[in-house]
């Protein structure tokens, strides 16, 4: 039977259906290149069941995975400002506008306290999805109160990093996160308290320039791009080809760099497994400087 003659009797062909699939429901994977199925992405906490390939993930959706249950969201409020009154393309003041009715955030950070395996946990999560993850004020503010609620109430801190940099469209003031960001981990080291940094793809500029390499234990997702620059512009630079997988998660494993590299589907149960034993330790030090000399 033709097809004409299929569809005039009612008969629904294998290709009739194509365009009952809802949009965005089948999705190219970064990893493989094959189409995937987003509801498999999604059960695999955004990981391709065929190649591994991990896809970015939200800051809500990090706290989803990571938490026992409930949590609360801190600093939500913030919101970015235009003190240059910066224009490329497109004036800073519309692109803030636009960017968050099309996110629905407020800025490229958010972060919450809840508890994680029963140890209570500060975490402050980037997104890329936000003007490429850049650090402006608010970011930067955004993980400064988050280290601070560490140290004020003795519990570690996890950052995780997902950024292309520094944002130049608020210039020195986005620079001096840095360096603000930096002082407040001093005063969580000095109490005695981890800082954990989870590297995802990609962590580049200002942010591994500054909080996202001081952590007492640094965790990459599988083939995250990781470093200042840009593989691009440093080829450009120096006008040569850089080794194979540079400035992969791996690659910097290998030379000490990253101390973990951890599949996001057993991160919760890793991170669990890494906070008992800093608080088993604790404890221990804690009976040591107890228990009196020998004489």
């Amino acid at each position: 039977m033709s097809w004409f003659k299929r569809k005039s009797a009612g008969i629904k062909t294998s290709s009739s259906g194509r365009n009952d699939v809802p949009d965005g429901q089948w999705i190219k994977c970064g990893g493989c290149s094959d189409t995937v199925n987003r509801r498999e992405i999604e059960k695999q906490n955004l990981v391709c069941p065929k190649c591994d390939y991990h896809f970015k993930m939200s800051s809500m959706g990090y706290f989803d995975l990571l938490y026992d249950g409930d949590y609360e969201v801190h600093d939500d409020n913030l919101i970015s400002v235009d003190p240059l009154g910066f224009k490329d393309r497109k004036a800073y003041a519309d692109r803030i506008v636009a960017t968050r009715e099309k996110t629905g955030l407020n800025d490229a950070a958010k972060a919450a306290v809840g508890k994680i395996g029963g140890h209570s946990l500060s975490i402050a999560a980037m997104d890329f999805s936000f003007i490429g993850g850049s650090m402006g004020s608010v970011v930067g503010e955004v993980v400064t109160r988050a280290i601070r609620r560490g140290y004020e109430q003795k519990m570690p801190v996890l950052v995780i990093a997902q950024s292309g940099g520094a944002r130049m469209m608020e210039g020195a003031l986005s620079l001096m996160q840095m360096a603000k960001t930096s002082a407040h981990l001093t005063r969580l080291s000095e109490a005695g308290l981890p800082f954990i940094v989870l590297l995802t793809n990609p962590t580049t500029g200002g942010v591994t320039a500054s909080f996202a390499m001081l952590g007492d234990f640094h965790i990459a997702e599988p083939g995250a791009l990781i470093g200042f620059a840009g593989p691009r512009v440093i080829r450009e630079t120096m006008g040569q080809d850089l080794p194979k997988g540079f400035q992969t998660s791996e690659f910097l494993l290998e030379k000490g760099f990253v101390d973990l590299i951890i599949d996001r589907r057993e991160l919760r149960q890793e991170l669990i497994h890494l906070l008992d034993l800093i608080m088993e330790e604790k404890v221990n030090v804690r009976k040591k400087k107890k228990t009196p000399a020998a004489k």
